[in-house]
């Protein structure tokens, strides 16, 4: 008798316990269904990259004097330097320089130790294509500037952006602050 009595009161505490953990859960629903999305409808909304965004890798052929210090220091040799040197003047001249974005991981790191600062980071992170081998940038490809999201005139930024940040208070007044969003014109 003790033991049904026992097996009992233990189903009515499980019992309870799922009730409670069950209730939670409709508390975080009920309360994220009180917010606005914070989805951005992409092609026609775009979120501006921060500062130190690493996007496609922008280059001047004319600062760059042949070193190969990218090629070194990239994890995956990914850089292709093609020089000649001239002996009258005993430099090296760059003839070609190239980077496959296919295989790069955007570490920054050419960037980083480039000595002539030839190499730079862009907000451009559309890179989608249909064939792989059209992401092979020569040095024509990659001396092209992207035109900045801010800049651009067909985007407009989205000035009223408190609700996203409406229920969340703890590190987000920060955020907020940084976090902004484009949208088209019309």
């Amino acid at each position: 008798m003790f033991t049904m009595l026992n097996r009992l009161q233990n189903y009515s505490e499980q019992a309870i316990q799922a009730a409670r953990y069950i209730g939670q859960g409709f508390i975080v629903t009920l309360d994220h269904m009180n917010r606005l999305p914070i989805t951005i409808q992409y092609p026609y909304e775009k979120l501006i990259p921060s500062e130190r965004f690493r996007g496609r890798i922008h280059f001047e052929f004319d600062k760059c004097i042949a070193c190969e210090v990218c090629v070194r220091v990239c994890p995956i040799n990914l850089p292709v330097v093609d020089w000649e040197l001239k002996k009258e003047v005993k430099k090296k001249q760059l003839k070609n320089y190239s980077i496959d974005f296919g295989v790069c991981i955007f570490c920054g790191n050419c960037v980083e130790y480039c000595p002539t600062n030839c190499l730079s980071m862009t907000e451009e992170y559309e890179l989608s294509i249909y064939d792989r081998h059209d992401l092979n940038y020569d040095q024509i490809a990659l001396g092209r500037l992207p035109i900045s999201v801010i800049e651009d005139s067909t985007i407009q930024t989205i000035s009223n952006l408190n609700y996203l940040f409406e229920g969340n208070t703890e590190n987000t007044e920060s955020h907020s602050k940084s976090k902004n969003i484009t949208n088209f014109l019309n």
